[in-house]
């Protein structure tokens, strides 16, 4: 018989529920390895369908190990279940009460079969990661150099250091950015390629699309790769009488939310279609940072259109990639 079955994940376990009979769920307990999975397999038939959360990297060998077992598994956004949880008003928290939660969410939606990321492609996120890591210590550094150097007995052994661990981290960096530079060459030159000629763009911000899209395999069409990303726009309004201002969700990845505004300076000027909307958005008086977002947006759809269709930006082809 099929069924739906509700998996709430950590490092160390994880929690299963599904519908026993109607109204009734039964719950079980497993250690997240090996040992766990080949207990846990026992419960499942081929026609059922797993749903878990994409809690951290936890949940990726059980998902791989379904995967490969032909079993189908939804991965979903941890916050689509805490929503799901707040509408029904449930005020228990515990794992057997969320991996049921997760099992009636599966049973409600129509949710899309997970599939492993290419290798490369896993490389590529994982040394985005590591680099954004890196980036912060090197920031931290900085700051305690420059907050030592600020003291009367300043101690120049410790600021030695700090600038040693400095130019350490620095190459390290140097290293991997290289490195997600040879992947992208290697085997995803074509998209890259397209990605850059758009204006605005540039390599960093390329590599990182690739690395979240799969190649932009994942997404079906822009809007939602903007929701992904969190670009998409919410809007806050009820009746008459609430009228707030529209925010974007900020639910999606920030750091390509961030690439993308720093993009979106230069887009700005070298851009014919985001220099277009620029001055749209500022003759009707709309703030700086609300039109460096929806300059984000545009070269987003733009990103999605080129590597889509992997032909290159042509500011004279708007109309044909849908701008």
């Amino acid at each position: 018989m099929y069924k739906v079955i509700g998996i709430d994940i950590s490092k160390a376990s994880f929690d299963v529920s599904f519908r026993k009979e109607e109204g009734v769920y039964v719950y079980f307990k497993f250690s997240n390895d090996a040992k766990g999975f080949n207990k846990f397999i026992k419960y499942v038939d081929q026609s059922d369908h797993c749903v878990m959360e994409a809690s951290g990297p936890y949940y990726l060998f059980l998902a791989h190990y379904l995967f490969e077992k032909e079993i189908a598994v939804s991965v979903v956004n941890p916050l689509q279940i805490k929503h799901f949880v707040r509408m029904r008003m449930i005020k228990a928290k515990t794992d057997k009460k969320d991996a049921q939660m997760i099992a009636q969410y599966g049973e409600s939606e129509a949710l899309g079969a997970w599939q492993p990321n290419q290798e490369q492609v896993v490389h590529l996120q994982q040394i985005n990661t590591a680099v954004e890591g890196l980036n912060k210590q090197v920031t931290m550094l900085h700051n305690q150099m420059e907050a030592f150097t600020k003291v009367p007995a300043k101690d120049m052994e410790v600021i030695k250091t700090l600038r040693s661990l400095k130019k350490s981290i620095k190459l390290k960096i140097e290293k991997l950015v290289s490195r997600a530079n040879d992947i992208a060459e290697n085997y995803y030159s074509q998209t890259k390629e397209v990605l850059i000629s758009i204006p605005g763009i540039g390599p960093k911000t390329a590599i990182m699309l690739i690395a979240i899209t799969d190649n932009f395999s994942k997404f079906q069409s822009s809007k939602k790769l903007s929701a992904y990303v969190g670009l998409s726009p919410r809007i806050y309004q009820s009746g008459t009488r609430i009228n707030g201002k529209g925010h974007i969700t900020k639910m999606g990845n920030r750091h390509m939310r961030k690439l993308l505004y720093l993009c979106a300076w230069s887009a700005k000027r070298h851009n014919k279609q985001c220099k277009e909307m620029y001055q749209r958005l500022k003759e009707k008086g709309k703030p700086e940072k609300v039109i460096k977002i929806a300059i984000a947006n545009k070269l987003l759809r733009q990103a999605f259109a080129m590597a889509t269709t992997l032909n290159k930006y042509d500011e004279n082809y708007q109309y044909k990639f849908g701008f």
